[in-house]
């Protein structure tokens, strides 16, 4: 099934969505018990910090549920489309009913609103993410260009997120536990091997590597995975520098040079001579 080319763009976020949406059919403002309120089936999110949800409990018993959850009915029952967080502190502070805003959405639409609900979360983590995206693409068959005008977002950062999937199960679950970040996991898995991969995951982990320091690693195991399949080296590429310096050196010495970059802080520089003389004078020069 694809989607709706009427529907409207969700990147502004969900009060847009809700402002779009919820109101254009009949949304409206009530309280519920919360009995009556079911857990939202496309939660992009599972993984709750308890002690967040604690301090969030605190502040609920002492100023209530200040933003109303989001709800659609269900027969007899409501769903939760977007406030879970909310909803379990309730519980967790005890409270008996809670504010709800009552729209009337149908499934696609609640997935859409629980991914772009927790999309922006800093602390959902990249692989429920990426979870969350291949699972809406898979359901509704849409392409990821068609996913990024829904939500409004580069399909390059859909495109790189679901890749992260493809990672061994040991590093998703890294990332999952917020040993090793979103960079350190695209870093990663711009190696091919998984073997080297979860090698890379482990050092990050075990030595706390920066992203940058992970980068460094990773060159060399790509190195060593291109070696592995009888691929040559793969040359480096000069900077502006190493340009500038090998363009002096060719003046100073009236010859051929070329600084080669073989690996970071590794390379060569070849001087070329012509004759025993070119040779005597080349080496005159080094030696002054």
């Amino acid at each position: 099934m694809h989607t709706d080319a009427t529907k409207p763009r969700l990147g502004r976020g969900l009060d847009a969505l809700l402002g779009t949406m919820g109101t254009a059919e009949g949304g409206s403002t009530s309280r519920l018990r919360l009995d009556q309120i079911h857990h939202n089936p496309f939660q992009p999110r599972k993984r709750f910090d308890d002690d967040e949800l604690k301090q969030l409990a605190e502040s609920i018993r002492t100023h209530g549920v200040l933003q109303p959850l989001v709800v659609r009915q269900t027969g007899s029952e409501f769903e939760l489309i977007a406030g879970e967080r909310r909803l379990r502190a309730a519980h967790l502070a005890g409270l008996g009913d809670v504010p709800v805003h009552l729209v009337q959405f149908d499934d696609q639409q609640v997935y859409e609103a629980a991914l772009v609900e927790n999309i922006q979360r800093t602390d959902l983590n990249a692989i429920e993410k990426a979870q969350g995206f291949k699972d809406y693409l898979d359901r509704y068959g849409l392409t990821q260009d068609q996913l990024g005008q829904r939500l409004g977002i580069d399909r390059t950062s859909i495109s790189n997120l679901i890749g992260l999937l493809n990672l061994p199960a040991e590093v998703q679950d890294a990332v999952r536990h917020g040993q090793l970040s979103l960079g350190h996991a695209k870093v990663i898995k711009g190696v091919a091997d998984p073997e080297k991969q979860i090698q890379l995951g482990r050092e990050a982990i075990l030595k706390q590597l920066s992203v940058h320091a992970l980068e460094l690693l990773a060159k060399d195991a790509k190195i060593e995975v291109a070696e592995k399949a009888g691929k040559p080296r793969p040359a480096f590429e000069k900077t502006s520098h190493v340009l500038s310096l090998e363009n002096d050196l060719r003046q100073r010495l009236a010859t051929r040079v070329e600084i080669k970059v073989k690996a970071k802080e590794k390379g060569q520089i070849v001087i070329g001579f012509d004759s025993n003389d070119d040779f005597e004078r080349i080496v005159g020069a080094l030696t002054k």
